[in-house]
């Protein structure tokens, strides 16, 4: 039985709930529910406060945990990244008020900075070779410099309306941050049989994420020049159509490439263009 924990809350609890959905791995989180099992995969997953993650996985109460980088830096426990996830995007970064002048770190020379991150917030400071007095608070950080608290905040920011709406402004990012699959050093060989079958689900829906399924119909004429805009997983399939002089093409698009392929192959001649969402890709 492999064990992972999740947020039991929180901005990462959803999808990581959705991840193992999208993986087969049936589970039932009920109310106010602590520890479940897995109907259809030897997991057992503990929902648990995200800054705990990483010391459950380091003591090896749990194997694997899903949590943000953010934390796993801040924390600084002995534990192994084994995957990026790809979701909960954000930044870890610094603000001040909307009316002070910013222009780099040395701004924050002699300041107040309250954080919830107080080890990322010290190591950004001596990089920067910076001395400044940091304030560790649990919660609405953002409130600190209307309050008079600090001067300057170092908190996670994703869109920024929370900042917008608190009088701040973005001035410099400390660190990019996004959810990770994390394990303890001191699994066994069963258990890594178990996390690789979880990471081959995990890396082929995230692969089908990331990938279109396109068919077209293309000219024979311009069938050279569609091919090589469609590189697919291999190569495109190339089917003959019942009309004379045309071809059906199949093959796979990155979605970071998807829109400018696209109207290249319009250009090019392509027609009835049919875009598929993948729902699993296996490579």
């Amino acid at each position: 039985m492999l064990k992972l924990a999740i947020q039991k809350s929180g901005r990462l609890h959803d999808d990581s709930i959705q991840l193992l959905k999208d993986c087969g791995i049936a589970i039932k989180n009920g109310k106010n529910q602590l520890i479940t099992i897995a109907e259809n995969f030897p997991l057992e997953v503990y929902f648990l406060r995200d800054d705990d993650i990483p010391q459950y996985v380091e003591d090896g109460v749990a194997h694997i945990g899903m949590v943000g980088e953010n934390v796993v830096f801040e924390k600084a426990k002995e534990i192994e990244i084994a995957e990026m996830l790809g979701f909960g995007k954000c930044r870890l970064s610094i603000a001040v008020a909307k009316n002070d002048d910013y222009t780099d770190a040395s701004t924050l020379k002699g300041k107040k900075i309250a954080t919830s991150y107080p080890l990322l917030t010290k190591q950004f400071l001596q990089k920067q070779n910076i001395e400044a007095e940091i304030h560790e608070i649990s919660g609405s950080v953002e409130l600190a410099p209307g309050i008079g608290l600090a001067d300057a905040i170092c908190d996670l920011v994703s869109s920024g309306s929370t900042l917008f709406m608190n009088g701040l402004k973005e001035v410099q990012t400390v660190l990019h941050s996004q959810a990770v699959l994390i394990k303890s050093k001191g699994l066994n060989d069963e258990q890594m049989q178990l996390l690789n079958r979880l990471l081959f689900r995990i890396r082929a829906v995230r692969k089908a994420k990331n990938n279109k399924y396109v068919l077209l119909n293309a000219p024979n004429e311009a069938l050279e020049q569609i091919i090589n805009l469609l590189p697919g997983m291999k190569s495109p399939t190339v089917l003959p159509l019942a009309e004379s002089g045309w071809s059906s093409v199949h093959s796979v698009l990155n979605e970071d490439e998807f829109w400018e392929k696209i109207e290249a192959l319009k250009n090019a001649g392509a027609q009835g263009i049919l875009v598929i969402p993948i729902e699993k890709m296996i490579v």
